[in-house]
């Protein structure tokens, strides 16, 4: 396939946007199988590690609200760990609007996962699924009398100047999305290492654009769907969105050099690199907790030993924690939970809080852990 480059307008529609693949000159060279066997390497090693956690939800719950928090900052929407902790844990908790949009990703997050697990494959119907649910809409692709453009943030000289304008049209939008589909689906035309599809399939997706808003969430909640698909990981723990952040003027400019240069290599570094970096922050992060947690169940063991492990892994799947919410087949009454809880904090591992009328426990060393950059 010719990857030629074509001129180029950024206040005009991008509707020559090239199809996949790039051309393999464009992506196969010595420094990106460089950075994506460190990527690999270092996919792997989180994988083995996760899956050595007596609940791998420990995990699961808390990382995916890290990055909902951290996606949804990328966009300018800020909030505190604090703040959505305690909505996770009371559902009267009074939201706000930042935090009620941080929680609408984490739920995007799970509508694409259930999508992916259940049909192995991408569709335009998961795509439009995720768009829904970050943004509480029911329409779907973009329609053609959207003028969408995508312009410079900040207080600079250049702020507000017209940076890129996507394809427009229903026609283009979708025949260019369903080739992005069948590339990412179709693993013995596109025989390409998983990794380098998901590097450019999240340029292809941004690039493409294809809904009015919530482009740059969704297409971050993309590349973690991915990675379930490919079989990189089992659950979705590897969240690319707080590298972004730090690295976020790279990130833009690289995208900018796909579209105007076709400079695919030092965009596919950029993910790699990201990739491997941020696998390498979580394997930390699962050390510290799983610690924390086996020294958790030795000391209830050895002072409360009629409190049963389970009660204990729930305690780990999210800092805030709702007496309610721990009743279950083997504590089913709310007054031996509450016993419990009063157990576990006079041993220092919980610390009580009133939250409007109720009282909730917050496991402080998990919240410590989790607070870390």
């Amino acid at each position: 396939m010719s990857d030629q480059i074509k001129p180029y307008d950024r206040n005009k529609p991008y509707n020559s946007l090239p199809l996949l693949p790039p051309d393999d000159d464009k992506v196969e060279t010595k420094e990106v199988y460089k950075a994506l066997n460190n990527a690999n390497k270092a996919l792997a090693e989180l994988k083995g590690i996760a899956k050595k956690l007596p609940n791998q939800s420990m995990l699961v719950n808390t990382i995916a609200l890290r990055e909902a928090k951290a996606s949804t900052e990328i966009e300018n929407i800020f909030t505190t760990d604090d703040e959505l902790y305690k909505a996770l844990t009371i559902s009267e908790y009074g939201l706000k609007g930042n935090a009620k949009e941080v929680l609408r990703y984490r739920q995007a997050l799970w509508k694409g996962y259930n999508d992916i697990v259940n049909n192995q494959a991408l569709t335009s119907e998961t795509l439009i699924d995720i768009y829904q649910e970050i943004k509480q809409v029911k329409d779907g692709i973009r329609p053609p009398q959207t003028e969408t453009v995508i312009i410079k943030r900040g207080s600079g000289q250049l702020s507000g100047e017209v940076v890129y304008t996507p394809p427009r049209g229903a026609q283009v939008i979708q025949q260019k999305l369903n080739n992005l589909i069948e590339y990412i689906n179709d693993d013995l035309k596109y025989n390409y290492d998983p990794l380098l599809k998901i590097a450019i399939s999240h340029y292809q997706f941004e690039a493409i654009h294809p809904f009015r808003d919530g482009n740059g969430r969704a297409g971050r909640i993309l590349i973690i769907l991915l990675m379930i698909q490919k079989h990189l990981l089992e659950v979705p723990i590897l969240y690319l969105s707080a590298y972004i952040i730090k690295e976020k003027d790279e990130y833009y400019e690289l995208l900018k050099n796909v579209t105007t240069l076709r400079r695919w290599d030092s965009w596919i570094i950029y993910i790699l690199r990201a990739i491997e970096e941020t696998s390498k922050y979580t394997i930390s992060r699962i050390g510290e907790i799983d610690r924390l947690y086996s020294r958790t169940i030795e000391l209830v063991n050895e002072r409360y030993p009629s409190i049963r492990k389970e009660f204990i892994e729930k305690l780990f799947e999210q800092p805030y924690i709702s007496p309610k919410k721990l009743i279950d087949k083997n504590v089913k009454s709310l007054n031996t939970v509450k016993k419990y809880l009063k157990q576990l904090e006079e041993t220092g591992i919980l610390v009580p809080e009133k939250i409007g009328k109720e009282i909730v426990y917050l496991n402080i060393d998990l919240y410590n852990i989790l607070a870390e950059s």
